[in-house]
């Protein structure tokens, strides 16, 4: 049997990211976090915790923080059904979801927010690109995930959310400068582009489907999707952006698209673990009926 009160320890730790922060969540001293994680380490026999700022999990110790949030969701599905636990007040349940930054400035939001407001939980979210976010599902840093893979990890589930449709757009004033006679490969080798960061494939992929083969692109790197709209207004480089962020600049013609009826469409999918939990069924819920309205249908 799993000593709860060192995973407790364990799971402050790594989402505080140090022993002090954790012992003041926890009420209790950095000695007694410590203590706490020496004898887990020493009953599973490994190492749990990188000691490092800010303190990390180990493969090990990222599964047992996601068992840890499994117990919290399933703590308060039975709070919901007796009522002597919800008198006793019990604190909420943590849900660490990785989504991509896009879908979080745009039709994600809204829903997460609601979810959280009507359900007693805090969620955790971490922002990742598309292509990758399942990779923190499958490590057991979250309990969900959006994300561009369509196929589950082990013992998790995967359901298709929608497309989300991409348009590569820049300011009229740099489409002047830097494509004076057209949008290809030559062109796009000397005009600086707009990527997220060093994960960031998008301007790469509708490239390489434009001209063919692969074009080496002077990058501008801002891990903010705010950030790349405010960036190609001021004519700093071009970049795919999520039709839903650019509209109304494109209707104003404070942005023009590079190549008109080129749209990149991604795929989404939401990835769940298999936790018998009526708490992340309705987030997925929840998830899924944002996704109708704010995607383009699977």
């Amino acid at each position: 049997m799993l000593d709860y009160a060192a995973l407790a320890a364990l799971a402050s730790v790594i989402r505080e990211g140090s022993f002090e922060r954790a012992a003041r969540a926890l009420h209790v001293t950095p000695s007694a976090i410590s203590q706490r994680i020496r004898l887990l380490e020493e009953r599973v026999g490994c190492a749990l915790v990188i000691r490092d700022q800010p303190c990390r999990a180990t493969e090990t110790g990222r599964r047992l923080c996601q068992h840890v949030d499994q117990v919290q969701l399933l703590e308060q599905d039975l709070q919901g059904t007796l009522p002597a636990l919800a008198a006793q007040g019990m604190s909420r349940a943590s849900v660490p979801i990785a989504v991509n930054a896009d879908s979080l400035a745009t039709w994600l939001a809204p829903a997460i927010a609601a979810f959280g407001a009507a359900h007693p939980v805090l969620l955790q979210v971490a922002v990742d690109d598309q292509d990758h976010t399942a990779e923190w599902l499958r490590s057991g840093a979250v309990l969900a995930a959006v994300s561009a893979t369509a196929r589950p990890a082990s013992g998790c589930n995967s359901r298709p959310l929608g497309a989300m449709r991409y348009l590569a757009a820049a300011s009229p004033a740099f489409l002047r400068r830097y494509f004076p006679h057209g949008v290809g490969a030559a062109s796009l080798a000397l005009a600086p582009s707009l990527v997220f960061n060093a994960k960031d494939e998008l301007q790469a992929r509708w490239v390489r489907r434009l001209c063919h083969r692969h074009v080496e692109l002077p990058r501008h790197t801002l891990p903010s999707s705010h950030a790349f709209v405010t960036a190609a207004l001021a004519g700093m480089g071009w970049g795919l952006h999520p039709q839903a962020l650019i509209q109304s600049h494109l209707d104003n013609g404070s942005l023009v698209e590079l190549l008109p009826a080129a749209p990149l469409d991604v795929p989404l999918h939401w990835h769940t673990a298999r936790a018998a939990s009526s708490l992340l069924d309705g987030l997925s819920a929840a998830i899924l009926a944002a996704a109708r309205t704010g995607l383009l249908p699977p």
